[in-house]
């Protein structure tokens, strides 16, 4: 199926654009009240993120209601481990938490890789029904978390500042902890190319807690396992994403992806020259979105500036936050728009 706006995908294979494609992380979700509505239907986040029909429908309700120029399936980072066995519930105020973690490498032999047509078959299913909704009208992204950020909650159990208990492993037990972040890597291998085959355009790779890491751990840790996934998608362009990571921008760079984003720490004119062959994304502070429309304006069309509108996708450094005004929202996309043609 053609796409009507295929902004993003062009964007991503560096092709010339008439315009900056814009959307956001985190965009289905807390700051629409007609996501909240779903939500109180569903009755918690991870029937939600279970039940197809819901999850495309959250997944597209951005792509109606704030005009972005791609839908992200509506999915949490955590389904892997569930997938591999280890189930995760979601508390409210609180986040995720597990109630068993992985610790020694005779808890790793109870986990497998997972198989995604059963595994995560509802976000395959979940994945098919949005594209049916999209009606080939903006592309769809699939996503999945970086191995070592799925490390971090596998052996930590919840969030964490430090990730202390993730950290302890890769110094006292670095054997372990490459045999688990390698069958995370498998699982992630083949659960993003199932999200391909059902219809996804493009897929990014979060590594959220990238910046926990010293860069020598990030070199021993992380980037490889990252570099697999990117070395087995050839299949649609790959983002990585890795928040905190101003130390490895050339080491991602190099990698196989397509595009690598940017948090709002991260120097746009540096990033450029670290980066000089890819796309890239981001990165405006969501906290810019609580100022006045005239300098979301302004501060929108600085980034424009300094990004330039070829070879970027522009969106926030982050997800955006869940008590953002969605008008304030829809002033950061239609001023993306305006600057950028």
């Amino acid at each position: 199926m053609n796409l009507k706006n295929d902004l993003l995908l062009r964007a991503a294979r560096g092709e010339e654009t008439e315009r900056t494609p814009v959307w956001m992380m985190r965009q289905a979700g807390r700051i629409l009240p007609e996501y909240r509505a779903v939500r109180e239907k569903a009755g918690s986040f991870i029937a939600l993120a279970t039940t197809p029909e819901m999850a495309a429908e959250v997944t597209l309700q951005p792509v109606d209601l704030l005009g972005v120029d791609a839908a992200i399936i509506f999915s949490d980072i955590l389904v892997i481990p569930e997938a591999m066995g280890l189930p995760y519930e979601m508390i409210e105020q609180r986040g995720p938490v597990f109630p068993s973690t992985v610790h020694t490498i005779q808890d790793l032999e109870r986990l497998h890789i997972a198989e995604p047509e059963t595994d995560l078959k509802y976000v395959v299913d979940a994945i098919r029904l949005t594209k049916e909704g999209l009606a080939g009208r903006v592309p769809l992204i699939g996503f999945a978390g970086a191995p070592f950020t799925i490390f971090c909650y596998m052996t930590e159990g919840k969030g964490s500042k430090t990730f202390s208990v993730a950290k302890r492993h890769l110094y006292a037990d670095p054997e372990f902890s490459h045999l688990l972040l390698q069958k995370i890597t498998d699982s992630t291998i083949a659960y993003l190319k199932s999200q391909i085959i059902a219809g996804a355009d493009l897929v990014q790779i979060f590594d959220s807690w990238a910046g926990i890491l010293s860069p020598e751990q990030y070199q021993t840790f992380s980037l490889p396992y990252i570099k697999q996934i990117c070395d087995a998608i050839s299949e649609v362009p790959v983002t990585v994403f890795a928040k905190g990571a101003f130390f490895a921008r050339k080491e991602i760079g190099e990698l196989s992806c397509s595009v690598v984003g940017l948090d709002w720490n991260m120097d746009i004119a540096e990033s450029r020259a670290l980066i000089p062959n890819k796309t890239l994304q981001g990165n405006l502070d969501p906290c810019v979105l609580y100022a006045s429309y005239d300098q979301i304006r302004t501060e929108v069309k600085n980034m424009l500036n300094q990004f330039g509108t070829q070879r970027y996708i522009a969106n926030l450094g982050h997800g955006v936050y869940p008590d953002t005004d969605p008008d304030k929202v829809r002033c950061f996309i239609e001023a993306v728009k305006e600057f950028s043609a």
